[in-house]
């Protein structure tokens, strides 16, 4: 059988508080006199956690992009923010370099490390320029150690450039990705001098353009010139000449032979027999690349197929070049003349076959054809470029599992991307097969590597990589290394607006902190909203065993303006104190470029979509520009226990301080606890009326337990909160015959209490239809009394308050 009781109220009245801290955090609370106390605990985490007060602010030159990296970093020396400047030097070098400032000092300024001039390795020629050190900053497995990149390091062979990356912890360098100059590369030209090729200046050009563009030197590059009409013969051997520079002077000097024939593969089969014996410099090993230059059908074009063939059995690569003057000027179709020249070339022909209008135009090849070349050199197959330009250590993330720095490489294998797996001892490089399915990259304009990180489930650690042009959607790529050694894909997610980015930042988070990684936060700063406009989009992908799922996006930037929201984002061990780890996200374009940092909060092992704080630059700093580039938030700098949050801006870094939170807790008793109504004590001009006092005691506890008290509130104190609309007075006042009053107070761990007297006692029945005990209450009695009667408000007590009867 359902019984159902029903309570009745006598309300007396409704006392309300308002809170307001100094802080401009507004509280509300409501206090009834029937529940004798009420307890109301607040947390300010949401308005605190960061001050925007007495911010210091770092500045060093912005030309140099000073601020476009941040990480916070501390030694036995002290505390310091480590700065990246990828451009320092700028307007003369722009090697790049990174800043340390002190967060003791009073300085705002910064001192250079002068890491650029330490960059240097022995066994290449290096090429600091433009190297962007600085564009990575890391921590990396020790304490006190710290790493950073320059991904445009290059490194020189000859007259051509490798960018492979560099990367220094402390004082170490390391370049996984550094390459041997090309090997050795024995060169021979195969020139028409026929009458038919007019003028001959414009080919003498041609070969000093393309020799300069050689890696010409004994151990390098060599080269060899044969010209031939009716026969062929050395105009120099391949070890005429030492240097670069004496073999152009040479080539400078070379007349035109002439002759009424173009015997083509007889200088062609004289080449493969003459220029690559050891008597006259070949050497063994070297690659043999042979160049034929011709205006002319050959007159013994029936030695093709064998001389060819003898020239594919010795692996002699040949770029063949057609000059196609004489045919135009003299009006001769040119199909049978091209055709020829491809069938010397080395297949695929789109790549080793030229053909130029007229021997004016062989000036504007010799450039390519030097690409061709050092691509030979580079890849070693004539083919694509596969690490020659990786630009290893674009990103970077130390692991957790093992001693193995992941380092993203967005230049390999044409631009698709990989992940460089580095430890002291050995660098894993995964081939290009390894990532080329998921990725499904026709293109190679993946950037796989672009951003790197780990997540974990406990168990297992799993590498994940952001591609943010796969597909133009981009993408994020979840991974583990299988027992061969070779990355196994767990599981892929894309974007879905093409040029957003998706996958360029990726920031992983352990909400509740028992080592098991919660979400996934993935950046899209350029995504377009409907109004045109780049306001960026954060992604939360939760994580099971590798498994990534969509839970939504983080509630950002208004739609009206540019924001680039996510392009930066940092989780922070706990903000608000609440057990949580939490997360900043940066958006530098909003507010007219000056910048915006949001804070969101972690709940249980979720993330809440609504940011608890939005920080703007220009309220910090009228100057800031592109406030929120740039995040970290791992450490406490300033040891009150509470990590701070470290902001990059254009030429300048930001260190907020996170502030203690108060949770406060106000008590209200009254006295006497029970009231007789027709006892009449108090007089207010000149009438006697009920009266009793109250006691409203404040007290407060803080987090962290390292004092940051007291806290300054300001409180109003309101007797009959909810007046109803059909009562025109307020059926109590204070002896000041106010019912409303305002005070200040501050407020630490100890009770502070005040005190007052309440006066006009009237009352009334919230449900008249009630039927009350006439123990509790009767109009005819003249000396009963009133106990307060349980709260219909949901209130927490500190103790239970006396119960008055009730029917059921």
């Amino acid at each position: 059988m359902k019984v159902c009781r029903r309570v009745c109220y006598l309300r007396w009245w409704d006392l309300s508080l308002s809170l307001s801290l100094s802080l401009s955090l507004s509280l509300s609370l409501s206090l009834s006199l029937l529940s004798l106390s009420l307890f109301l605990s607040l947390s300010l985490s949401l308005s605190l956690s960061l001050s925007r007060l007495e911010p210091k602010v770092f500045s060093e030159p912005s030309v140099e992009e000073f601020g476009y990296t941040v990480q916070q970093f501390r030694n036995h020396q002290g505390k310091w923010l480590l700065v990246g400047s990828p451009w320092s030097g700028y307007n003369q070098d722009r090697k790049g370099d990174v800043y340390k400032c002190e967060i003791r000092g009073a300085s705002s300024g910064c001192q250079r490390l002068n890491l650029q001039n330490s960059v240097s390795i022995s066994t290449v020629s290096n090429v600091n320029v433009n190297m962007s050190l600085g564009l990575t900053l890391t921590r990396t497995a020790t304490a006190d150690t710290f790493m950073t990149c320059g991904p445009l390091w290059a490194q020189k062979c000859g007259s051509q450039y490798y960018y492979p990356g560099i990367c220094a912890e402390n004082s170490v360098l390391f370049s996984p990705l550094i390459k041997t100059c090309g090997g050795p590369m024995d060169i021979a030209i195969v020139l028409d001098g026929s009458n038919s090729i007019y003028p001959w200046p414009p080919v003498v050009a041609f070969l000093k353009k393309l020799l300069e563009n050689l890696d010409i030197g004994p151990d390098n590059t060599q080269v060899s010139i044969i010209q031939y009409a009716v026969d062929p013969d050395f105009e120099f051997y391949l070890n005429s000449y030492k240097t670069k520079d004496s073999i152009i002077a040479a080539a400078a000097n070379i007349p035109q032979k002439s002759g009424l024939e173009t015997n083509t593969f007889r200088a062609i089969e004289f080449a493969r027999r003459q220029a690559f014996l050891p008597t006259n410099g070949a050497r063994p090993g070297a690659s043999k690349v042979m160049v034929v230059v011709t205006d002319g059908e050959s007159h013994d074009k029936g030695l093709k197929d064998d001389v060819i063939g003898k020239c594919e059995q010795e692996k002699i690569t040949r770029f063949g070049i057609a000059v196609l003057g004489y045919y135009i000027r003299n009006d001769i179709d040119t199909k049978n003349l091209i055709a020829e020249i491809k069938s010397i070339a080395s297949t695929p022909t789109d790549r080793y076959f030229f053909n130029v209008s007229a021997e004016e135009a062989l000036l504007e090849i010799a450039g390519t054809l030097g690409d061709r070349i050092f691509n030979i050199e580079g890849t070693g197959k004539g083919g694509d470029f596969q690490m020659e330009m990786s630009q290893v250590g674009f990103s970077a993330h130390q692991t957790k599992n093992q001693n193995m720095m992941m380092l993203g490489a967005v230049g390999a294998y044409g631009w698709s991307g990989t992940v460089v797996h580095y430890t002291p001892q050995k660098s894993d490089i995964f081939p290009k097969t390894a990532f080329e399915n998921i990725l499904e990259d026709r293109n190679h304009s993946s950037l796989l590597g672009y951003s790197v990180t780990t997540l974990n489930d406990g168990s297992t650690e799993y590498y994940v990589a952001g591609a943010p042009r796969s597909n133009h959607t981009g993408q994020v790529i979840v991974y583990i290394i299988n027992s061969k050694g070779q990355p196994t894909v767990i599981d892929s997610q894309r974007g879905d607006q093409i040029g957003s980015y998706y996958g360029s930042v990726l920031c992983p988070l352990d909400v509740d902190k028992d080592g098991v990684s919660d979400i996934l936060l993935v950046g899209a700063p350029m995504f377009m909203n409907e109004q045109k406009k780049e306001t960026g989009k954060v992604y939360l992908l939760s994580f099971t065993k590798g498994i990534l799922s969509d839970q939504g996006i983080l509630r950002g930037p208004s739609p009206v303006d540019n924001a680039r929201f996510g392009m930066s984002i940092s989780a922070v061990p706990d903000l608000n104190m609440d057990g949580y780890s939490d997360v900043v996200v940066g958006a530098p374009l909003e507010d007219n470029n000056r910048g915006v940092i949001y804070v969101f909060n972690g709940d249980k092992k979720k993330l809440r979509t609504q940011c608890s704080q939005r920080i703007l630059g220009s309220k910090l700093d009228p100057a800031l520009k592109y406030f929120g580039r740039s995040l970290d938030a791992n450490s406490d700098l300033n040891d009150d226990t509470i990590p701070d949050v470290s902001v990059g801006a254009y030429g300048k870094v930001v260190q907020l301080w996170s502030r203690g939170l108060a949770v406060v807790t106000a008590r209200a008793t009254f006295n006497p606890d029970k009231v007789n109504i027709l006892s009449k004590t108090c007089r207010v001009s000149g009438r006697l009326v009920s009266c009793f006092n109250t006691t409203v005691c404040f007290s407060a506890t803080f987090r962290p337990k390292i004092p940051v008290g007291p806290v300054a509130l300001r409180y109003n104190l309101t007797l009959d909160a909810d007046l109803q609309s059909s009562r025109v007075t307020s059926r109590g006042q204070f002896s000041n015959s106010e019912r409303v009053l305002q005070k200040d107070i501050r407020v630490s761990t100890r009770d502070i209490q005040v005190f007052y007297t309440i006066l006009k006692i009237t009352f009334s029945l919230i449900q008249p239809q009630c039927l009350i005990s006439k123990r509790l209450y009767s109009e005819s009695t003249t000396n009963d009394y009133v106990r307060s009667l349980p709260s219909h408000r949901k209130t927490q007590p500190f103790f239970q308050p006396k119960r008055g009867v009730t029917k059921s």
